[in-house]
């Protein structure tokens, strides 16, 4: 067991060596990962409410450090960039240079404060990134040497859906340390399980005791009332066999009608991995750089094949982007694309909700 001072010591042993760290922070309207020094960085006292095409900061009279559910960014944007150069080129007279871009892993990342979806999601990145034939380089530089301090969630939202995905709300997967927050009366503690031996020495720098049978006892009631809080649930029984016999559902029509290919929630999601290449020129026609950025299978030029969109309408890009998340990604990688964190379901200004419209195709 740490206390707040203990945790505020172990996030100052994870940034000693000059280590980015990276941990919830409340600004401009919501909790996002930011760079963190000391506990007094984290929301204390803040938690979120989210519905469908609404998410809000609400105060909490507990001083709760992290007593929300997720923010609209989780880490993938730390590990698979918004933008990534991949090959520079240069002209000397006659000659031109093309060299590959060098990986660069910048200074290696500690998270605090990450949720089993976004462990989840971690694990379906790497998957599909590293697992494959041809591993990218980039992101296996960024996630190189990354150290977790996962957080288990005990006020999930009512967009939240882990529970049905099996990723949450209980962090599982690879993590160096788990906390549990544990708030009663004057009582401000976290129950510190390790999960690593990389875990076990940042521990070691913070003062603790031994939890007893009564924080054990705690821990397992606030997990317990974060699976009975949970705002939604999917039915994943002959869901994937379903969606892909359903290309042609009238549901779909309904949810195009209301779909505005804004891209909102493939750009929050904590899986998705969409990219396009760009090339740009410096002013004097000398030099080029080809980069990734991230793209959005919503926009209309993403499935573009010799002289046109595969995907031309709302409603055929709508269901490749429901139909790969939750059947065909498992054919392709062994799980699904979606952890359950909901956040398509809040930032959607539509208000689409991922599990309405997946209970309704192919009824």
């Amino acid at each position: 067991m740490i206390d707040v001072a203990g945790l505020d010591a172990l996030i100052g042993a994870l940034g000693a060596d000059g280590r980015r760290v990276l941990g919830p922070v409340a600004a401009d309207g919501a909790i996002g990962l930011a760079p963190i020094t000391s506990v007094d960085d984290l929301p204390r006292g803040w938690g979120d409410d989210q519905a469908p095409g609404h998410y809000r900061l609400r105060p909490r009279d507990d001083g709760a450090l992290f007593g929300y559910a997720v923010g609209p960014q989780g880490p993938r944007r730390e590990f698979f960039e918004p933008r990534t150069d991949l090959v520079h080129i240069r002209r000397r007279g006659n000659e031109v240079d093309i060299e590959a871009a060098v990986a660069d892993p910048g200074p290696p990342t500690a998270f605090v404060g990450l949720r089993g979806c976004e462990l989840a999601a971690i694990a379906i990145q790497d998957r599909v990134l590293l697992g494959g034939a041809h591993p990218d380089p980039h992101y296996a530089a960024r996630r190189a040497d990354s150290i977790v301090v996962a957080v288990n969630c005990g006020d999930p939202a009512a967009t939240c859906f882990c529970t049905s995905m099996g990723t949450g709300p209980r962090a599982e997967g690879e993590f160096d340390l788990r906390l549990t927050e544990l708030i009663d009366g004057d009582r401000h503690e976290f129950l510190c399980e390790v999960g690593s031996d990389r875990g076990a020495s940042l521990l070691a720098s913070a003062t603790s005791r031994p939890a007893g049978p009564a924080d054990h006892e705690a821990a397992e009631r606030s997990h317990t009332g974060a699976v009975a809080a949970m705002g939604r649930h999917l039915d994943l029984d002959g869901l994937a066999a379903r969606l892909a016999a359903s290309p042609d559902d009238p549901r779909w029509d309904d949810v195009a009608a209301r779909c505005l290919s804004c891209t909102n929630c493939t750009l929050v999601c904590p899986t998705c991995f969409c990219s396009s290449v760009e090339d740009s020129t410096t002013l004097d026609g000398t030099g080029a750089t080809r980069a990734r950025v991230w793209d959005s299978c919503f926009g209309a030029d993403h499935s573009y094949l010799h002289g046109g969109s595969v995907h031309a309408s709302t409603r055929s890009r709508y269901r490749q982007w429901l139909t790969h998340k939750l059947s065909t990604w498992d054919d392709q990688f062994g799980t699904a694309g979606c952890v359950g964190c909901g956040r398509c379901i809040a930032w959607c200004p539509a208000g689409i909700d991922i599990t309405v419209e997946a209970a309704e195709v192919g009824r």
